[in-house]
Parts: C-alpha cells; structure tokens; sequence
C-alpha cells in the first residue's frame, strides 16, 4: 500500500471559538492512498484508490471515514474533500444526520451524485465514527443488530477470465462453503455466456443462488434476447444489464421479463443519490437495490435508502465493502415477505486481506457467512 497523497492541511476551529450544546467539527483532514489489487479487475484497473479521512470534534471526540473508488478518480475526490468540503465542515454540528443533507446541497452545482456523493462518504463515514466511538460501542451496537449473521456470496470480476479460470474460481467459492455466487456475462456472443454459465451452474448444482452482472454492458434489445437464453441456468437476478442511467429501458425490460422467464432486476452500484434510487422502484425499473455506503455519501444516505425500498418492498443487498456494508446488513430491519440482505465478497478484494487496515477487520466471513467481530465505531482506520 502506498500514500499517494500525503495529509492534506487540517483546518482548525480559529481560537477562542465558542460553542453551545451539541458537539461540532473542530478539524478535518484526508489524504489519497493507493491500495493495490491482488487480483487485478481489470488490465487497467490493478488498484483502489482511497481517501482516508479524520474528523475532531469540539468536544475531543475522534473519527475516521474514507471515500473510495477503483482506480479513477480519486484525485478529484480528495480534492474535493481537501477543499470544498473541508472549508464547509468547519464549525459545523458533527451529527452525520442532520449534516448529510446540508453538505450534498452545498455541493450540488458540482453534480448530484458521482465525485461529490462519494467525497461526501469521506466527511459522513468519519462523523459516525466519532458518534459511535463516543458512545462506546460499535456501528451495530449504536443502530442496533437485527440478526446475528447474513448470508454472504461470492463475487469476482471475472470476465476476463478464461472459462477454466472462471469454473476454477467457482469451486474455490463452493469449497470455502459459500451458498450464492455471482459472476459477469456481457461476452459478445451470448453463446460463450451460456457455456460459461453452464459450467458454473454444474460447480454449484441445483440448489446454490447464481446472479449474473451485466455491468451495463447491453441495451434493451440485446438485453431482451441474451436474458432469454440465460433463463436456461435459472439466474436470481440480473444486475446492470443496461446502462445505469436508462431508466426507461429497465423498466421496459422489468416488462419484458415478467412476462417470460420472471428474471429480477438489481441495480444501485451506479446510482449515487435517494432521489434516483426512488425513481427505480417508483417505476417498477428495478426489483432489487444494491446501494455502495461511499458511493450515496455514506451511511445516512444508504439509511434512507433502505427505507425507501421497504417501502415499496425491494430487497437491498449493499454493493462491495463487506467490513462496512456488512454492518449496515446486519442493521437492517427485517420486511415481511422481503429476502434478508446479503453481503458480497469479492475474492481477495477485502481491505483486511489487502493489509489496508491499522485494526483487524470489523467483519468475519467464513462458511459464506458474515458476521460482526468486536471492535469500536466502523472498525476501518486505514494504516
């Protein structure tokens, strides 16, 4: 792991300053690190940048967050959180709900979700990190677990990889007790797909879940054809199979696929803010959500998130992160008749195992099972 960035100058509260009642943000600081990929997931995408953040507050109170992002971007990140953000966030209250809102509005001439979403993570993260390690007590115990484990799958970024290396990846999934796993389709012959989806499902028989990512990768024509012939291996869901921002095109597509093979729809990686997340379900576009903690802006957006998909009864499985996301899974109030979430671990894609972590990993996922270890706040100070 490497600092590419160094700390960024932390501003201060100016001397003498007083304040009433509630803490606020004393100082802010970020700085940029490079965390190299075991598993590249891409030719050019061998690393992660993240944005390690750290927040004082007036009371003393300390928190640390981070902002993230494969390989692009993340220098306009943490310019963002250097500057903008920082100048903002000073003197502030340091309550990560009510500052949530107030911080995407400051920011929204720059864009409403994207770079500004996820540099808003690195300040939200941080924040209830304070909250909670003020209050003695970990991210779980401050909301309050609602189940002792959730399920986790198996993922990887994988098209790229030859069919043996994709079968082989698979039984390494199996073997490590893992009950779901998801792979990428999107080959220009969807014939190649299918004998790639066939292998897999021989590796995991009958009864294991498998989910397809399309990763945007079709429109609706193509999406409507290759689904059709992907029925034959019983996905449980479809995730991205179309341009994140299409949303009339999922919702056709939502048409088309409960009228034949009842294929569900995920999406959520690449929508980055309440408002879009509303409009797919509003519209029927999308059956599942899988929002990314950074990439909303950090837990209270995902929160709100949440509840919304409650209320038209979507399932939510959180996108990538486990050490974080998992705990928000574990928190997330159960739905009648709703599958419970499910956490995804990409293969030796965990900051733990990437030695990106001053502290052991607030998670554990073995028997592709995740569950919360003892630690304080979010448990994700970077080294």
């Amino acid at each position: 792991m490497t600092d590419a960035g160094g700390a960024a100058a932390s501003k201060a509260v100016p001397a003498g300053a007083a304040f009433d009642g509630a803490p606020t943000i004393a100082a802010f600081d970020s700085r940029l690190v490079r965390v190299p990929l075991t598993r590249p997931w891409a030719a050019d995408v061998t690393s992660v940048g993240v944005i390690a953040t750290h927040v004082v507050r007036s009371d003393g109170a300390e928190g640390w967050g981070f902002s993230w992002t494969p390989q692009i971007g993340a220098e306009a990140v943490h310019a963002l959180l250097a500057n903008d953000i920082t100048a903002f966030a000073i003197g502030r209250p340091a309550d990560p709900g009510s500052e949530s809102l107030a911080l995407w509005q400051h920011l929204h001439e720059a864009g409403g979700g994207g770079v500004t979403t996820i540099a808003m993570a690195g300040l939200n993260l941080a924040l209830w990190d304070a909250a909670v390690r003020a209050a003695g007590t970990s991210l779980t115990g401050f909301l309050g677990a609602q189940r002792d484990s959730v399920q986790a799958y198996g993922s990887g970024v994988n098209l790229h990889y030859t069919q043996d290396e994709l079968v082989a990846q698979v039984r390494r999934w199996v073997d490590a007790g893992f009950d779901a796993v998801k792979v990428k389709v999107g080959k220009p012959d969807v014939a190649e797909d299918l004998d790639r989806m066939r292998a897999v499902r021989e590796v995991l028989g009958p009864d294991r879940a498998l989910m397809i990512d399309a990763n945007q990768r079709w429109e609706l024509d193509r999406a409507t054809r290759s689904l059709e012939v992907l029925a034959d291996v019983s996905p449980a869901w479809i995730e991205e199979p179309l341009r994140a921002d299409d949303l009339y095109g999922h919702g056709e597509l939502a048409k088309r696929l409960a009228a034949s093979s009842g294929i569900p729809i995920a999406v959520g990686e690449n929508l980055h803010n309440v408002y879009r997340f509303d409009d797919f379900l509003r519209t029927g576009a999308a059956q599942i959500v899988q929002p990314n903690v950074v990439r909303v802006g950090g837990i209270t957006p995902f929160l709100g998130i949440a509840a919304i998909a409650a209320e038209y009864g979507a399932a939510v499985h959180p996108h990538l992160l486990p050490e974080l996301s998992g705990q928000l899974a574990l928190c997330l109030r159960a739905v009648p008749g709703v599958p419970a979430p499910m956490a995804e671990d990409v293969e030796d894609a965990g900051y733990g195992a990437l030695g990106a972590l001053l502290d052991p990993s607030p998670v554990r996922i073995a028997d592709g099972t995740l569950t919360d270890t003892d630690h304080a706040g979010l448990g994700m100070r970077f080294s």
